[in-house]
């Protein structure tokens, strides 16, 4: 289990900056007008979705297996649990499946639109609104412990 926790922690990293560059990579081809290209602005946008996803099905497996997931609420019940056992019980999983709901809305939309333009808003809006519920919801004391 300690092997998941370090993989989910360490791969928040990389997908981290993952998001933040395919956020970058469709606000400015969105307001510069950019052509959408499958070599550069569709494989970054579909790495995101990947990892995202990947990180995800990491964090619901130890969710499960876990002292401090869902073990914790049917041991303490929701009143039982501090500020930072609520946080890594209910707001971090919650929030960051919405966001990788959100992300993946993104990517949907993306494919149906046309033009350039209307691509490169989908992802920016829709990955952008999940990569800041992600970091609104990052268990941020113990990460840097």
């Amino acid at each position: 289990m300690e092997i998941l926790r370090t993989l989910h922690s360490y791969f928040a990293y990389v997908v981290l900056a993952l998001l933040i560059f395919a956020v970058f990579n469709a606000v400015t081809g969105w307001l510069g007008k950019k052509e959408f290209t499958m070599n550069k602005d569709l494989r970054i946008s579909l790495f995101a979705l990947i990892l995202t996803h990947m990180q995800l099905l990491v964090g619901l497996i130890l969710y499960f297996v876990s002292a401090n997931g869902l073990k914790a609420i049917q041991t303490l019940g929701m009143g039982g649990l501090n500020s930072a056992a609520r946080l890594l019980a209910v707001e971090h999983p919650f929030t960051n499946i919405l966001a990788v709901a959100l992300i993946t809305i993104g990517w949907s939309r993306h494919k149906k639109k046309n033009d350039s333009t209307a691509k490169f808003k989908s992802i920016a809006i829709f990955y952008g609104i999940g990569l800041l519920l992600i970091l609104s919801r990052i268990p941020w004391g113990q990460w840097f412990n």
